[in-house]
C-alpha cells in the first residue's frame, strides 16, 4: 500500500496514521519527521533546510523534494509508506509521481479526512496545553478536574496562540486555498477516496482501513 493522508488541521491525520500504518505494515512518513532526521543527523540535507528556518523562511520545495525522495528510497519503504504532510501541492504531487517512478513503483491511493471547519475550531480551540509538562488536556473532550491546572503536575494550562478560533480559521482558508487544487488533481486521476473524520478515534480508523481495503482491492 502506498498511499498519501491529507486534510485539514485538526482532523486527525497524525493519530489516524499511526492506525493506518500499523494495520498495513507500512512506515508513516511524515515531512516533519523527515526534517527533523536530517536537521539532527546533521546531513547536506538537514544542514541547507535548517540555514531557510533559522532565517524564519520556509524550505524550499527542492529540499523537501530531495529529503522525501531519500527517505522513499530507504528498504522499509520498498513495500509500501503512508506519506503525511507531502505533496502539498500539484507540483509536489508530480515529484512524487516521478519519484516512485524512478524507484519502480506508483502511488495507490490518497485518503482524505473530511470534516467541517467549524468541528475543527472547536476541536482546536478547545485545546490547553501545561506549561510545566506539555500535556495537552480539551475543555470538552479531556477537560481537566480543575480549570485551568493540569491534573498530571499540577501546572499552569494555557491556550496556544495556534488554537486560539481566528487562527485555526485563518489556517483552514491557508489550507484550503493550498490544497483544494491537489484535491482536484487527484480525483482527476481516479485516486482519492474520502471517509468522514468526525466520531470516536476506532470508528475512523474502521472506516479508513475499510475505504482503503475497497480501494485497493
Amino acid at each position: 500500500m502506498r498511499l498519501v493522508l491529507v486534510g485539514p488541521p485538526g482532523a486527525g491525520k497524525g493519530t489516524q496514521a499511526e492506525f493506518i500504518a500499523e494495520n498495513f505494515t507500512i512506515p508513516k512518513i511524515s515531512t516533519g519527521d523527515i526534517f527533523r532526521a536530517n536537521v539532527s543527523g546533521g546531513t547536506d540535507l538537514g544542514k541547507l533546510a535548517k540555514k531557510f528556518m533559522d532565517a524564519g523562511d520556509l524550505v524550499p520545495d527542492e529540499v523537501t523534494n530531495a529529503m522525501v525522495r531519500d527517505r522513499l528510497g530507504e528498504p522499509d519503504a520498498s513495500d509500501g509508506f503512508l506519506l503525511d504532510g507531502f505533496p502539498r501541492n500539484v507540483a509536489q504531487a508530480y515529484e512524487l509521481d516521478s519519484m516512485l517512478n524512478d524507484l519502480g513503483s506508483s502511488l495507490d491511493v490518497v485518503l482524505e479526512l473530511e470534516v467541517e471547519h467549524e468541528e475543527v475550531v472547536k476541536r482546536l480551540s478547545g485545546r490547553r496545553t501545561c506549561r510545566n509538562c506539555g500535556h495537552v488536556w480539551h475543555l470538552e473532550y479531556d477537560p481537566p478536574t480543575v480549570v485551568g491546572v493540569c491534573d498530571r503536575c499540577s501546572g499552569e494550562l494555557y491556550q496556544r496562540d495556534d488554537d486560539f478560533p481566528e487562527t485555526v480559521r485563518h489556517r483552514l482558508e491557508v489550507y484550503s486555498a493550498q490544497t483544494s487544487p491537489l484535491i482536484e488533481f487527484y480525483i482527476s486521476r481516479k485516486q482519492l477516496v474520502r471517509i468522514d473524520a468526525l466520531g470516536a478515534v476506532e470508528d475512523v480508523t474502521d472506516r479508513a482501513i475499510a475505504a482503503l481495503s475497497a480501494a485497493r482491492s
